[in-house]
Formats: structure tokens, sequence, C-alpha cells
């Protein structure tokens, strides 16, 4: 693969794009205002800290506003926050050939989630992340190469990228199937960008299960303005983030997804991080849409069709969708 575009300059899609230069790797990138002035000003700043020092590295990229302006790519890794893929469906087609692979790494649920799973899922509907299936439509499902992201970033200015936390990337075929020529590609490029790469035969249930943590915490420092240590640290809040889990892990279980794990295990991760700020409470923050839809709205819509009760979820997603509308955060 020797065209490389990231269509998402955010703290994710800017790790990977400095992470990749750095590694020698020739990369472009789509973006948009000042971090597409900043960008091609002075290249991409990454911050890292490494043995207790903070190193700073700046490394050029080719970066344009117009997909046109870049043309058909070999790998195009999509990285946007799930509330810009309506713009990336209308704009991606001057990055697409007949061979190109789209390597998605966004939170949440994606548009192309049950392709490739048991024909009997087929039927479900993802209307909260693609209402009217023209992400379908603009990156058809044979494209996909899925990847889960366990790592932290932020971007305290344009053009410049923190890494916080994390190093883990998971990568694999929405089919099931044992990494393909593409995918081993990619998990080689990857790792030589110094990232942790492991290969799955079901991305689908990295995605589920990084979800069944993150639907909570998320929204719950939205509501809170909380960072996550004072969310673990409520009884009453951590009990009620157990019992939408539970609710959960019983849709993993009908679409083929269980989880194996206890809530109050995963409870013990996030307490173990320690005072950090979700992703969700840093768009709060900064005024930035909330990916709701991706993270907890999709959850229920899946729970209607399958008749699988959440009243647990549903509380979760009114109360952060009220809050959302209320701060112009939500559409």
């Amino acid at each position: 693969m020797k065209k490389i575009c990231i269509y998402g300059m955010g703290a994710v899609g800017g790790l990977m794009a400095a992470r990749l230069a750095a590694a020698g790797i020739a990369v472009s990138a789509v973006a948009r205002g000042h971090t597409l002035a900043a960008t091609r000003a002075r290249g991409i700043e990454l911050r890292e800290t490494v043995g207790g020092q903070t190193m700073v590295t700046r490394h050029a990229i080719t970066v344009a506003e117009q997909p046109a302006e870049l043309g058909v790519q070999d790998l195009v890794i999509v990285a946007v926050k799930t509330t810009g893929l309506g713009g990336v469906a209308r704009d991606i087609a001057p990055l697409l050939g007949a061979h190109t692979t789209v390597l998605s790494a966004m939170n949440g649920v994606p548009w192309w989630f049950f392709h490739g799973m048991a024909p009997e899922l087929a039927s479900l509907q993802l209307t909260s992340v693609d209402p009217q299936g023209e992400v379908s439509k603009a990156i058809a499902h044979e494209h996909v190469v899925g990847c889960v992201t366990h790592l932290s970033a932020t971007v305290p200015a344009p053009g410049v990228v923190q890494h916080v936390s994390g190093h883990r990337l998971i990568v694999g075929e929405p089919s099931g199937s044992a990494p393909t020529l593409r995918c081993q590609q990619i998990i080689d490029m990857l790792r030589k960008a110094g990232f942790d790469v492991d290969a799955t035969e079901s991305i689908q249930r990295e995605i589920w299960f990084k979800l069944w943590g993150n639907m909570t915490v998320n929204p719950i420092s939205a509501l809170t303005g909380a960072t996550g240590d004072r969310i673990i640290a409520d009884d009453f809040v951590r009990a009620f983030m157990s019992r939408c889990m539970l609710e959960a892990a019983a849709i993993g279980q009908r679409i083929g997804l269980p989880i194996n794990a206890d809530p109050e295990a995963r409870h013990a991760i996030t307490r173990q991080l320690g005072a950090f700020r979700t992703s969700m409470l840093q768009d709060v923050e900064a005024g930035k849409p909330l990916e709701l839809d991706a993270l907890v709205s999709i959850v229920v819509e899946i729970a209607q069709q399958l008749e699988v009760a959440t009243p647990q979820i549903e509380t979760l997603l009114g109360l952060s969708r009220v809050k959302a509308r209320v701060t112009g955060l939500y559409p």
C-alpha cells in the first residue's frame, strides 16, 4: 500500500498520521479549517512522554481540504467523529477506487457492523449511525477493514497531537476471516509506526466489548462534567453503570457477541486510569457535537428490534440526550 490517506485529523487520526510520517511512510490527510492551515504551514506536531520526558517532533504531510485534490488511494483511514460521517459519505468518492481499502477507526457501532455476521442479523437496521443509508452507499462494506483503538490522545491546538496513553490497535475483517493480505499489510504498516497491533477473527466482538465499557462512562461524564475517577468512585453511579452493562451484555448474547466479563472487573480497569477525561467530556468542553448515537442510541435501536428490554440504557440515553440538546450539542 503506497498511497495512504487519513480522513479526519482529530486526536486518533492525527496520532496515526504523525506516527506513520515519523516511520517514513508517505501519508496524506483530509483536513479542514485551522487544522488544515496549521498542518500546511508547520506540519503535524506530535508530543509524547518517553521516560518521564516530553518529546516533541514535527512531521510534514500532504494535506488537502477536498479529497479530489488527493485522488484514488490504496488505503483510507477514516478516523472522524461519528457525527461527521455524513460529510465523509458526501465527499469521499474521489479517494476510492476498485481496490481501495477503508480502515474504519472510530468509536461505537459502525455502519458496517452486521456485515459478515449471521444472516438473520442482516435485516437489523442501524438508522442511528446511517440514517438514510448514505454511508453504506458511499463506502461499500467490501472495502472495509475494522479497527478498534485502545489508546488516548488529545488535540491541544490545531496541528498538534498529544499522546496520552496506550498504543494498542485491533484490526480485523468484518467477514470474520483470518488476516487477509490487506489486513496483514495494514498490521505491518501500523506496527512499523509504533503501534501494538493485534489481529482478530471477530472485529465485531472487539467493538462490542469496547462499547460495553464506553457506553456508560462517556455519557455520564458529559452529564456531570466529572472525570473517570469521580464517576467510578460513586457507589450508586457505578451500580447504575453495571445495570446498563448487563443489558448490553444480554444484547451481545442475542447477536452472537457474548461478553464473558463482570461489570465490576471492567470498573476496576476504569479505576486504574485515574482522573481521565473521556472523549465525550472533551467534546462538551470544546462545544463539539456528542457521539451519543454511535455509543448509546444504536444500542437501544438494536435492542428494540430484538425485543430485548433496556430500561437502564434508555434512561441513560434520555438524560444524556436532553443535556446535549440543552447545550446545543445534539440535533
